[in-house]
């Protein structure tokens, strides 16, 4: 086992309407996770999203694998919990190791904290192991929809059929929506970091943005909180918060996710986290936060060479024969996107 890990959130009590289904579906993502090996769900008891509520949306599961407990219902819901805890340790020890093929293999993309170099090498990078990955079976998935903006046309052009280019058409334009309903300028972008790492319009960071996503035609696209059914390149409705959309990845069952930055990040998401450089003073400033230097590409590497050397890493951290540097610091972390009313 690789241990034992606390997902804390703020969401579930007083939440109404959408924002509670938004908290049951990335719960429901996390705790049937393929790489979560044992899972105990902790409930208060009183909270509108309790376990009465939950446990019919959250379906079957293994009963040696998932354990509820509500704290308002035992005396000691610390000696409780690890007497659960104990149970999915030893049901998670009988686990044997197997061989499978790239096509199990799912992977989200993300970037935070971007510069002007985001764009010529972390990014393209990325968009060369999508088409990899995709090539041999794999599944994809592309989040943070207001980046997408002013780039939107470039995915819909490569949607695998009309339907798929109607749901691109109408995951922009709810997003879209989304804003004008609260009064915000659609454009609000790029960032004050991104300004000073050399990004000028939401444009640039856009084009920057989507070639994370390759060559690859768009298989599907998903609602926030949605898991993956279709293999290749998945969009994920969700906004570009670094720490909400990560979530919404894991969720969407992307099992190791591939972050790009310009200006740099420690966080992680739940799954491993490979932060990828898209300069090498970042790389070498920061070698606590950083796993890949994107940056050879411009110190001469390029890009082949470079994409050649990321496949390799991303494969060991799949295999398990080296640990991401969120995986090492215990930089493991969720939150959920919240849209509304709260009690």
């Amino acid at each position: 086992m690789d241990g034992v890990f606390a997902f804390t959130h703020d969401k579930g009590c007083s939440q109404l309407g959408d924002d509670q289904a938004y908290t049951q579906q990335i719960l429901k993502g996390l705790i049937k996770h393929p790489n979560a090996g044992g899972v105990l769900v902790l409930s208060l008891g009183c909270e509108n999203n309790n376990l009465g509520v939950f446990q019919p949306l959250l379906g079957e599961v293994d009963p040696k694998r998932v354990k509820f407990l509500v704290t308002q219902n035992v005396s000691n819901e610390y000696e409780e919990g690890m007497a659960l805890l104990r149970e999915l340790g030893e049901a998670a020890a009988e686990y044997k190791r197997e061989e499978c093929p790239l096509s199990a293999l799912t992977i989200g993309f993300k970037c935070g904290g971007s510069d002007a170099f985001s764009g010529i090498t972390a990014n393209p990078l990325c968009g060369r192991v999508n088409d990899w990955l995709v090539a041999r079976g794999g599944s994809t998935i592309l989040t943070e929809v207001p980046e997408m903006f002013g780039a939107e046309t470039l995915l819909m052009n490569r949607a695998h059929d009309e339907e798929t280019f109607h749901k691109i058409v109408d995951m922009i334009n709810n997003f879209k929506n989304y804003f004008t309903r609260y009064h915000q300028t659609i454009y609000e972008n790029p960032s004050p970091g991104n300004k000073k790492g050399g990004i000028s319009t939401l444009e640039e960071k856009s084009l920057g943005c989507t070639q994370k996503g390759g060559q690859s035609e768009v298989a599907d696209v998903l609602a926030f909180g949605s898991r993956v059914q279709k293999h290749g390149l998945n969009l994920l409705t969700g906004p570009g918060n670094d720490l909400v959309s990560t979530t919404n990845l894991t969720a969407a069952g992307a099992q190791m996710i591939l972050f790009t930055t310009g200006r740099g990040n420690p966080f992680g998401a739940p799954v491993p986290t490979i932060k990828i450089a898209s300069n090498t003073p970042l790389f070498e400033n920061k070698k606590h936060w950083i796993d890949f230097n994107a940056g050879r590409v411009l110190d001469g590497a390029g890009l082949d060479q470079t994409a050649e050397e990321l496949f390799a890493f991303l494969l060991d951290v799949a295999n398990g024969r080296i640990q991401t540097k969120n995986e090492e610091y215990g930089y493991k972390e969720i939150s959920i996107f919240k849209d509304g009313v709260i009690l």
